[in-house]
């Protein structure tokens, strides 16, 4: 599993023009499955992203993790993570696992990040989604299980 993970002011998700998601500060996080990827994937990168310590303390540094600043976070099924652009004009979306797998493993993610404390929003799976963000810092971090 892959996660595109935004240090957010405020982010937000739409689905034929209605709000679905909304977060203020926190974390706005673009999710990615692949074939290979279970429910253990999904416990280890939630809580990899719920420790990520990417938030300032008091001298300015980034040492603090989303819960620590009572951030939410905003998550956002994304397959084109997956997209692989090496060659041609046109990507492959070979990586990227099928919906029902996905669909699965993201509502699992989402979950997880819940059983950690986390204040969750999502987005729609398989919609087409307009995601809203003002990225903080900004602050732009892939990772990876």
């Amino acid at each position: 599993m892959r996660a595109l993970v935004q240090r957010a002011s405020r982010a937000a998700v739409r689905v034929d023009g209605e709000v679905v998601g909304e977060i203020g500060p926190g974390l706005c996080v673009l999710v990615g499955v692949t074939h290979d990827d279970d429910a253990s994937a999904a416990a280890r990168l939630a809580a990899r992203v719920w420790n990520l310590r990417i938030f300032d303390d008091h001298d300015g540094l980034m040492s603090i993790p989303v819960g620590e600043v009572g951030g939410s976070v905003l998550v956002v099924s994304q397959f084109t993570l997956y997209g692989d652009a090496r060659r041609g004009r046109r990507p492959s979306w070979g990586a990227a696992a099928p919906a029902e797998q996905a669909s699965t493993l993201v509502t699992a993610f989402a979950d997880e990040l819940r059983a950690l404390g986390a204040t969750v929003a999502e987005g729609e799976f398989g919609a087409r989604m307009e995601v809203e963000l003002v990225n903080d810092g900004p602050v732009t971090l892939m990772v990876e299980t």
